[in-house]
């Protein structure tokens, strides 16, 4: 691509097949219908399928691709893709070019070797996938292979939903209809749809390949297992936002324009708070169709990094020691005649549709606070959560100055005013006056409002925004629907909705918190306020399959009793085996690395004490360090065994619970008492026999 920026309309959304492509290519009849089935949300047609995946086949053809493939992503939080060629052999032993409507909408992969959580047995291989429509078909190269993207959803032989996106799409439609009786009961004539929109920020690491490639606990469990703190951190505040690295730089503009093909909006690119850190931001889309763009983007910045003699670390801490990595997730609601149901405009206190989707929001996080948590929790996610540079894992709304004071007001009776940002001077005669916003905003709270739409700050960086998407869509439709049922008996409407409203405020009114989340006096008002503070995983996954979570998923038809059982059994399996992995590979560096390295370094000292002391010299300092590092290496050795034992221990651990339970409290604590000594001696051996590289080198190095 030229570097110039008109060529960049050109670029964006060249490999997707979008509205454009489909109004030049498609019969205007089969264009209508498809359109009218998106704007409607209704199924699609079968019999215009055929006629839809021959101009896809064309258009893909000519883009150079060879296959076509069903792009899903099942319970591994990753996609997944099988590739059919368009070649259908001719009786004159030639070939030709097909791609049928059967094809489009439906795909067949093994359903055995995916996680199911019990809800397939290894022997019971079908499954189907299906064309999500509301999401763009696209083409992707990887290598010297171009193919025809169909993103879809996954199900079982039996309808068992198998992956992240089904409950999505399910909680999509329930959002949708309990929010237009809201609506409809306030009044709106003119709406037809309300989506669910999101605009998820990405952060994550860049390290140099040649590092990476040396450091074992990357390669395979994506952090540093290992590892002395830098003697140059974050300390300076010198990294966010400050000038990109020039091979950086040239990292992200390739990543931009592979993104921008694909029609995945990356908007938004800065350095950020810990060295060798970056975010990506794209523009808000449907849920469903950003989910899926930031699954692409996950995936093309590991493709892009390695371009570049990079490796793109997503891990939610890769790093001890410095700020790890999330995934902040802005979300709001939007109607198809373009109403965002979160913009309070200028008088919110008169908005009525404000207030009450408002409300409901803040009456949904209160209430459902726990399943909440539980969607954010994973093995990674357990090292950021509270941590001073994430939100803690205490559930809690910041609304802002502006909107706290309306919120008061209703708890009261009716709101009457609005508080009013008015304008920043800066006293500098060149600078005109800013416009000020009617409030600060809060980078601590886990879930704030900022402006028109809420920042869900908890999702760790790795995590598809499917899971804790599902769950927001969900809890918020439960707190509508009650909503929608007094609204709609009611004699008077205005009077019912200020009631509603005054009863939220005073009833969820302890859920909201404008101060700092990382302070002690935070935890303690939390706790006299009754807010659940849920540190651990384990604990976090296991408020899963409460009774009213089960209730509320199979009331609006998201994810029935066994579905959500399942996944809280691969949740559990994925933590349980994540500790495994790290364990393992721990040991396997302390034994074949670390302490061969140590073992030569005391030999080396040994010799030196020799040499000095046979020249009739004073060798005490060589000594005294000769005497720490042996005896470090003993504590070294002693780690290692106790490691040794539990990992042991834990493969006579039946039950995927008691497993994750067993993981916590006996393999973390052995893992992390190998990792202290490791370090200590990483600080005194001589840097040419310590096998790793450094933080310093990872971090700073470029």
């Amino acid at each position: 691509m030229s570097n110039s920026c008109e060529s960049v309309p050109n670029v964006f959304g060249s490999n997707v097949f979008n509205d454009r492509v489909m109004h030049e290519r498609l019969p205007k009849d089969v264009y209508k219908s498809l359109k009218k089935s998106l704007e409607n949300n209704e199924t699609l047609d079968p019999s215009i399928a055929n006629v839809i995946a021959n101009a896809m086949k064309d258009w893909a053809i000519e883009k150079g691709a060879t296959h076509y493939c069903h792009w899903f992503q099942p319970m591994t939080g990753s996609t997944a893709e099988k590739h059919d060629s368009f070649i259908s052999p001719t009786s004159q032993g030639t070939t030709i070019m097909e791609f049928s409507g059967k094809e489009l909408y439906q795909g067949e992969p093994d359903a055995s070797s995916f996680p199911s959580g019990g809800l397939r047995a290894t022997f019971e291989a079908r499954g189907y996938t299906a064309w999500d429509c509301t999401s763009p078909v696209f083409i992707k190269k990887d290598g010297e292979n171009v193919s025809l993207f169909i993103p879809s959803a996954f199900c079982s032989y039996v309808g068992h939903a198998l992956d992240k996106k089904t409950p999505l799409l399910r909680s999509m439609d329930a959002l949708n209809t309990q929010a237009m009786r809201v609506l409809k009961a306030l009044g709106n004539t003119s709406s037809k749809r309300v989506t669910a929109t999101l605009g998820p920020e990405q952060e994550y690491f860049l390290i140099d390949k040649s590092y990476y490639n040396k450091r074992l606990d990357l390669i395979l469990a994506g952090r540093t297992l290992f590892g002395a703190p830098s003697p140059r951190g974050q300390e300076m505040e010198d990294h966010y936002f400050g000038a990109i690295h020039e091979r950086v730089a040239s990292f992200m503009h390739e990543l931009n324009v592979e993104l921008w093909k694909m029609g995945v909006s990356a908007k938004t690119q800065h350095n950020e708070v810990s060295p060798a850190q970056y975010e990506l931001a794209p523009v808000f889309a449907t849920v469903n169709v950003a989910t899926d763009h930031n699954q692409l983007a996950m995936e093309t910045m590991r493709k892009v990094a390695l371009r570049h003699n990079f490796v793109c670390l997503l891990h939610e801490k890769p790093f001890a020691g410095v700020n790890g990595s999330g995934k902040h997730n802005n979300w709001s609601m939007i109607t198809d005649d373009g109403i965002n149901l979160l913009d309070p405009g200028t008088t919110p206190h008169e908005n009525m549709v404000f207030l009450v989707i408002l409300c409901a929001v803040v009456k949904a996080v209160d209430k459902y606070a726990k399943i909440l948590r539980a969607s954010v929790a994973n093995v990674g996610n357990e090292h950021r959560l509270g941590a001073n540079e994430a939100p803690p894992a205490i559930v809690s709304i910041f609304l802002g100055d502006q909107l706290t004071d309306i919120f008061e007001q209703l708890a009261t009776g009716k709101a009457k005013t609005s508080k009013k940002g008015g304008d920043l001077k800066l006293g500098v005669s060149t600078l005109p006056p800013l416009p000020k916003d009617n409030t600060d905003r809060n980078r601590t709270s886990p879930f704030a409002f900022t402006g028109n739409k809420f920042e869900f700050r908890m999702v760790g960086s790795t995590q598809s925004t499917s899971g804790p998407m599902f769950v927001l869509n969900t809890i918020v439709t439960d707190v509508l629907c009650e909503i929608a049922d007094e609204l709609e008996k009611a004699g008077n409407v205005p009077v019912k909705a200020q009631s509603i409203l005054k009863q939220i405020a005073n009833d969820h009114k302890k859920v909201l918190y404008n101060g700092d989340n990382y302070t002690d006096e935070w935890v303690e008002e939390a706790e006299k306020r009754g807010l659940p503070n849920i540190r651990s995983t384990v604990a976090s996954l296991e408020t899963i399959m409460d009774k009213e979570n089960v209730a509320l998923f199979k009331k609006y038809g998201v994810l029935t009793k066994e579905e959500l059982h399942a996944r809280a059994d691969i949740l559990f399996e994925n933590y349980a085996k994540s500790i495994n992995i790290e364990a393992m590979t721990m040991l396997s560096m302390a034994k074949r690395q670390i302490l061969p390295a140590c073992v030569k370094y005391s030999s080396v000292l040994a010799g030196s004490v020799n040499a000095i002391t046979s020249a009739g010299l004073d060798a005490d300092s060589q000594k005294e360090l000769l005497e720490k590092v042996c005896n470090l290496i003993a504590v070294l050795k002693d780690d290692i065994a106790n490691l040794e034992k539990e990992v042991s221990d834990a493969g006579k651990v039946s039950g995927t619970i008691k497993l994750a339970r067993f993981s916590k409290d006996n393999i973390i604590p052995a893992m992390n008492a190998l990792r202290i000594t490791a370090d200590e001696l990483e600080k005194i051996t001589d840097a040419e026999l310590w096998p790793l590289p450094t933080y310093a080198e990872m971090l700073f190095g470029k």
